[in-house]
């Protein structure tokens, strides 16, 4: 649903998350649910942080209709998935459509990505979360830094969190992180302008929007917010 669609390869640094890479559109893109039966459950669930990220940045109504069929979903019922594979990729399609090289409206896809891109690079990349998890707890830190800038309620943020923990994603930064080093690598992040951080936030649950400039502080008042427990492995 996410980067099959749109022709952005890059790949990893230690310096941080798709520093290096290139745009090459595909001819074409082909969805089989069927293929989603042979993913591990670890997966498939990490493949629903993309999907619920389409009903955050875009779509409210899309977020209720997750809601309501995330027991679907998880038992991959084909009707279910064809649904949000096609709603996810038409979202993606249509913004591609517009900004190719992300020089604009793109960007908005990156909802929890700053956040999630810096947590996958402070853990190597290897031995943590991986990138659809990452992006879970990313999206979680971005409602509420959203929330304490004043541009949503606190229990958006809930709700949010909430249908992610459904979904059977983890919700909080893993144990031994350090709010600073988060930072730091969130000033490395290929979506820092030079005037300051810069974060997908949202306005409300469906509508996202670039925030630059975006103070220090208050990002690290929420990676310090509350006690953080370890995530195990699945």
């Amino acid at each position: 649903v996410d980067s099959s669609v749109g022709g952005k390869t890059a790949v990893d640094l230690p310096a941080g998350k798709n520093l290096v890479g290139a745009f090459h559109p595909p001819a074409a893109v082909f969805a089989d649910t069927r293929t989603l039966r042979t993913l591990p459950e670890r997966e498939l669930r990490a493949g629903f942080a993309e999907v619920v990220k389409y009903g955050a940045a875009f779509d409210v109504a899309f977020l209720d209709w997750l809601d309501r069929h995330v027991d679907a979903l998880l038992a991959r019922d084909d009707a279910a998935l064809a649904e949000a594979i096609a709603r996810s990729v038409r979202y993606k399609a249509d913004v591609v459509g517009r900004d190719p090289f992300e020089q604009g409206e793109r960007a908005l896809l990156n909802f929890g990505h700053t956040f999630g891109h810096a947590i996958e690079a402070e853990q190597g990349y290897r031995g943590g979360l991986n990138h659809g998890e990452a992006v879970a707890v990313g999206m979680v830190l971005a409602a509420r830094l959203s929330a304490r800038l004043g541009m949503i309620a606190t229990d958006d943020a809930g709700r949010l969190r909430e249908l992610l923990a459904r979904f059977g994603l983890p919700t909080a930064l893993p144990h031994g992180l350090d709010p600073q080093a988060l930072l730091a690598r969130m000033r490395l992040d290929k979506k820092a302008a030079a005037h300051g951080l810069r974060f997908v936030l949202l306005d409300r649950m469906g509508v996202a929007r670039v925030a630059s400039g975006v103070p220090e502080a208050a990002v690290l008042a929420v990676l310090g917010e509350a006690t953080l427990p370890a995530h195990p492995p699945r």
